[in-house]
């Protein structure tokens, strides 16, 4: 009986035991499950929507590729388009759709960047897409200085260049991986939905398991009261501990705040900066680029002013028609040599003509020319604050440069208003405005009453090109161009406007504090009267076969025995071969060396030969110690310039040649 008992007893606690342990354990495993099922559940929507983002940027990068190939063929439509039609708004046009191709690859290379199979293709085409840009804007220069029939022919070239067919084909690879890693993703998204479907399925199973152990576990409740009771105490201390670190937490988030406040300040400093560092690389890359067209241009001004004054003496039939004709293409001939001045002085690399200027005494002296030229109904009003400070600039840019700023005040103003032209003193600090340096500066102001402009609009107006005025109706060059004659006389330019309030140009330039003599560039020779000197046996080295001959005929005019050199590398060869040369006449910019690096590169046998440097552009070198003090002539020159020239550099060992050659 006893060993029954004691059996029983053991059974018994044995089943309170289990009793006790089956709800945690119940518990337990519905928890296991739940938290499996809300994991599964996570990651099977977090894969689905993976899966959907992917194939998603999938069809956004063939999108892009196909609409960045759409567009690349229009403009290249457009660029054929305008070199047969000559029609300027067809070629900016053309500008505009090869920029917003541009900004499609742009695009295209941020939507791929996470892509590793497609960074070798996008990184080749993006060379290439930069590759036929060059070609392209390249023709499209040619056709906009009239040599229609080279850019024809480059047009024909490029288009059967390796680059339009590398183009295709790389957009061609860039679609097919793109369709491939689609089928791939398309493939993912089916899977993640069939995931869903079974998480939904097993949710709804769980649920129902779920509530039959919510009411078995509710009769525990009534005994888990007591114990609940006695973790009260225990959650009121810990309630307060948490207070504390709530507190602490709080102090710490504003600290953080603050100092990402002050974070953001600087940041917004340093992207201004930023800003300014590429507006003015822009700038300076727009002046190389206009710098490298008048070398060119100036190179066809000099076959043909010294063919045709060649021409000119040689005419004996109907000397005074053919006279006249002459005269009207020397005047055409000299009007382009004033065009790739203007050119030469927005690249920021001709060197101006400037002399000491009464800024009031020339603005007064234009009223008449800004009358005529802004109409009648629109009222000029004249401050004159400047009182006896001069300013040493170029006086025709600068009457260039207001006479543009009163044109661009008439347009805004729709021909009616009051145009306020102004000068006045200033005092500035380093850095004050834009890059002035510290000193006093004449402030020469032009105000209307017109539309006015967007800060937007106000950011972009030295770009060349850009232009807000109708199509037909403006080039854009025209504030580029005045940007960089100030920028050239040492000011700074600055522009206040705001939509329907009007627009004021200031202008800063260094006040002229001493006298001084003028400076004058050697092309002031051609004035002069032809100067006559012995024959020479001249070295005359040019890499164009044009102007090369054109020189060689001149300089016989003059009387000299000239001997041809197409290649800088052929000359010292040349000056061995003719030991009675005399002089070396040569053009600054040729391929392999310059000018100057070939002088330097000859023996010191012929370093002591005089020489004469002719250039249509030399860039901001011609200052250079590399120049070694030799004459430099500018092209277009005439035959009485050229003369002259040749008679300085042949006497600029004496002093009376040094001196003529500075005049």
């Amino acid at each position: 009986m006893a060993d029954g008992d004691h059996s029983n007893g053991t059974g018994g606690k044995w089943r309170s035991r289990l009793r006790g342990l089956l709800p945690p354990l119940l518990v337990i495993l519905i928890v296991g499950a739940l938290g499996a099922l809300l994991y599964s559940a996570s990651q099977a929507s977090t894969d689905h929507r993976r899966a959907l983002q992917e194939q998603q940027q999938s069809y956004e990068v063939i999108a892009l590729a196909r609409g960045f190939e759409a567009t690349t063929a229009r403009a290249e439509v457009t660029l054929a388009r305008y070199v047969i039609s000559l029609d300027p708004d067809t070629g900016r046009l053309f500008q505009d759709q090869w920029r917003y191709a541009a900004s499609q690859l742009k695009s295209l290379t941020y939507a791929t960047r996470n892509s590793g199979w497609q960074e070798t293709n996008v990184r080749a085409l993006r060379q290439a897409f930069v590759a036929r840009g060059k070609t392209l804007s390249d023709i499209g220069l040619r056709t906009t200085y009239d040599q229609k029939m080279t850019a024809l022919a480059r047009f024909h070239e490029a288009g059967k260049s390796q680059d339009l067919r590398r183009i295709t084909g790389l957009l061609k690879l860039v679609i097919d991986a793109e369709n491939a890693r689609l089928r791939e993703r398309s493939l993912a998204v089916s899977l993640a939905g069939d995931r869903n479907d079974w998480v939904t399925r097993t949710s709804r199973l769980l649920g129902l398991a779920l509530l039959v152990c919510v009411l078995f576990v509710a009769w525990l409740a009534n005994a888990a009261w007591t114990e609940r009771r006695n973790a009260r105490h225990q959650a009121e201390a810990e309630a307060e501990r948490a207070d504390r670190l709530d507190a602490a937490v709080r102090d710490r988030t504003a600290e953080l705040s603050q100092a990402y406040e002050q974070l953001q300040k600087e940041s917004a400093e340093r992207a201004a900066a930023e800003e300014n560092l590429r507006q003015m690389h822009k700038m300076d890359a727009v002046g190389q680029l206009t710098g490298g067209i008048a070398h060119d241009f100036n190179n066809m001004l000099a076959v043909v002013v010294g063919g045709l004054e060649l021409a000119k003496r040689k005419l004996r039939l109907k000397p005074e028609e053919a006279s006249r004709h002459l005269d009207n293409a020397m005047e055409g001939a000299n009007r382009a040599s004033a065009l790739t001045r203007r050119l030469l002085a927005f690249a920021r690399s001709e060197p101006l003509l400037p002399s000491a200027a009464d800024p009031d005494s020339l603005v007064s002296g234009m009223a008449d020319l800004i009358d005529r030229t802004i109409g009648d109904a629109i009222r000029v009003r004249f401050e004159q604050e400047a009182k006896g400070w001069r300013i040493f600039v170029d006086q025709h840019q600068m009457e260039n440069a207001i006479l543009n700023l009163c044109v661009n005040a008439r347009d805004a103003m729709d021909g009616r208003g009051t145009l306020t032209i102004s000068t006045g003193r200033a005092s500035l600090s380093a850095g004050e405005i834009g890059e002035c340096a510290a000193g006093d500066y004449v402030v020469l102001t032009v105000t209307d009453d017109g539309c006015g402009m967007t800060p937007e609009v106000v950011a972009r107006v030295f770009e060349p090109f850009f232009t807000t005025k109708p199509v037909g109706k403006g080039t854009g060059l025209g504030l580029s161009q005045i940007f960089g004659f100030v920028r050239q006389s040492k000011g700074e330019i600055q522009i206040e406007s705001e939509p329907g309030k009007g627009t004021s140009v200031h202008i800063y330039l260094p006040r002229r504090t001493a006298e001084g003599e003028e400076e004058a560039d050697v092309s002031s020779m051609q004035e002069r009267e032809q100067t006559l000197h012995p024959p020479t046996r001249i070295l005359v080295v040019e890499d164009d076969p044009r102007v090369l001959n054109q020189t060689m005929a001149a300089l016989a005019e003059l009387g000299h025995l000239p001997i041809p050199c197409d290649h800088p590398s052929k000359a010292a060869k040349l000056l061995h071969n003719n030991a009675d040369i005399g002089l070396i006449l040569s053009d600054v910019l040729m391929p392999d060396m310059t000018g100057p690096e070939m002088i330097k590169a000859l023996p010191a046998a012929h370093r002591h030969l005089p020489v004469l440097f002719v250039t249509g552009y030399a860039g901001d070198t011609i200052e250079s110690p590399d120049f070694e003090d030799h004459i430099v002539l500018r092209k277009p020159y005439t035959l009485a310039g050229l003369s002259a020239a040749l008679t300085a550099a042949l006497n600029e060992s004496s002093p009376e040649g040094r001196a003529a050659a500075a005049e």
